[in-house]
């Protein structure tokens, strides 16, 4: 350990800390309730005592450097485990002015909060949940601090994060009332023939369809794409696309009146939806409170998330 780390004063490891959770100086500071210039000039001793830039700027907010990265990796957990050694054991989400960063696609996030606002209107008005855009890079946002949570669709294959399953996205087929193939029994030849609309948060022109119709000899036309999930709907009501959605993207659309929902002609793994968090914040007694909210909404509302036809 070098001399600077040897005569270290711990409240730079809190303002540090703050500062890697918020990134950015000003909602630090706001969350420390501390001024600016004062988290300024405790930045400014880490810089001379650490012997590194720490946060360069970046846009509206800041970067952190490798060293930065590297030293709230060892020091975050600690922290953490403190906090929960000497506060309350009981969170007070009634009075509290926290704010969530939650990675989810707008398919999810169509699924999940309308419920949460209900719940923050009724037991935790002052919460804010803030929407960080999803594009299956759950890792680096938890590694990195940018989220608190990922909801979606994500593999889990990093140590230091932890996960809980919630429910398994099924696939069915939907397409517009009008839709020559509404009346009858979706065939795999007919399925194949039609035209196709395709979300693709990636861009990718393909995915886990066109995978399982070249194992049985097929193909398809994706004759659209969209990156979301809101733009859908309105495009298969009026259209002669068909495509092949979650079963809870089309159970929270509010209406179906103009849309008629298929059995695929054949089987396409469903997707597992959990929630993930890094393994610094599991002793967080505000983000358990979020987590067994989400559980909550899955548990007393099952036919959202499954498809019992």
């Amino acid at each position: 350990m070098s001399a600077g780390m040897s005569k270290l004063d711990l409240n730079l490891l809190v303002i540090f800390d703050a500062i890697m959770k918020e990134q950015s100086i000003s909602a630090a500071a706001e969350q420390l309730a501390m001024t600016q210039p004062s988290v300024s000039n405790a930045v400014a001793r880490m810089r001379h005592n650490w012997k590194d830039p720490l946060f360069i700027k970046q846009g509206r907010g800041i970067k952190p450097s490798p060293f930065a990265l590297a030293l709230w990796q060892q020091v975050a957990s600690p922290l953490e485990q403190i906090r929960s050694a000497v506060s309350s054991k009981t969170f007070n989400a009634a009075h509290s002015e926290r704010t969530f960063r939650i990675a989810i696609t707008d398919g999810t996030s169509g699924l999940f909060w309308p419920a949460l606002r209900r719940h923050l209107e009724r037991h935790a008005p002052k919460i804010n949940l803030h929407a960080v855009p999803y594009k299956l890079d759950g890792e680096a946002l938890l590694v990195n601090a940018e989220v608190d949570l990922v909801l979606d669709y994500y593999e889990n294959r990093h140590p230091q994060i932890l996960s809980q399953h919630l429910f398994d996205n099924q696939f069915v087929c939907v397409m517009a009332k009008a839709h020559a193939l509404s009346e009858k029994t979706l065939t795999l030849d007919d399925f194949a023939a039609a035209e196709h609309l395709l979300v693709s948060l990636s861009g990718d022109a393909s995915g886990t369809v066109d995978r399982k119709l070249a194992q049985l000899g097929h193909s398809r036309r994706i004759a659209m794409t969209v990156n979301s999930f809101a733009s859908a709907k309105t495009l298969i009501e009026e259209s002669r696309l068909i495509s092949t959605l979650p079963y809870s993207i089309i159970a929270s659309w509010q209406s179906l009146d103009k849309l008629t929902v298929k059995t695929l002609p054949f089987t396409v793994p469903s997707v597992p939806i959990s929630m993930a968090w890094h393994s610094r914040n599991d002793a967080s007694i505000s983000l358990r409170w979020l987590r067994e909210a989400i559980v909550d909404i899955v548990k007393t509302q099952p036919q959202r998330f499954n498809n019992e036809n």
